[in-house]
């Protein structure tokens, strides 16, 4: 029933996050609480810390989008610079092998090196998302192709399909930002020349 609530949960709140509505960040809080108990019981430590991570980044870009909501209530996206992006991955990749190390060496983690990396780059989508970048959504697509796999290792088979789910959400999310993206590009030069 505690995986259920936390997939029925999730599902909500990354479709509320593709339609960029500021009500998917305290769902997405519940979400995360839920799935932390989850992976604490599966023994997937990293996953369990991604989402006590995921908190903070969700608290974080809860007040970051209520900054920067337009009238409507969306929010605008913002473009990811090619240094950025690979500054960003780096960081994730190297924090997943450090956690992969620390998870492998000092606990019974089932998958720790490969539930680690796939934390360091969640972690490194959730940034992006809070930051309001498409990429997020390009992202979240690989991980989330991974995680299917790993959870029906895990026999998480609920999880699993949450996250086949996700995978069709990102899509969705990807096509939603690059037309907002886009959207935003064209009314700047614009609104540059009304001036």
């Amino acid at each position: 029933m505690l995986e259920w609530s936390a997939a029925l949960c999730s599902i909500l709140g990354v479709w509320l996050m593709a339609q960029r509505r500021m009500v998917a960040w305290p769902v997405g809080l519940l979400s995360v609480a839920l799935y932390a108990l989850v992976f604490a019981e599966a023994k997937l430590y990293s996953d369990t810390l991604l989402q006590l991570a995921f908190a903070v980044f969700l608290v974080y870009g809860w007040i970051n989008w209520r900054r920067h909501a337009a009238d409507e209530g969306s929010v605008r996206i913002v473009p990811l610079s090619r240094s950025k992006m690979l500054r960003d991955l780096a960081i994730g990749l190297l924090g997943g092998i450090a956690l992969g190390a620390g998870m492998h060496s000092f606990t019974d983690a089932s998958l720790p090196w490969l539930d680690a990396m796939l934390t360091g780059l969640s972690l490194v989508a959730q940034w992006w998302q809070a930051r309001r970048h498409t990429a997020t959504w390009w992202l979240w697509i690989v991980v989330d192709v991974v995680y299917v796999g790993a959870y029906m290792f895990k026999s998480l088979h609920v999880t699993a399909a949450l996250y086949v789910f996700f995978l069709g959400l990102a899509v969705v999310g990807l096509r939603a930002w690059s037309a907002a993206a886009a959207n935003t590009s064209a009314a700047e030069p614009a609104a540059h020349g009304a001036r």
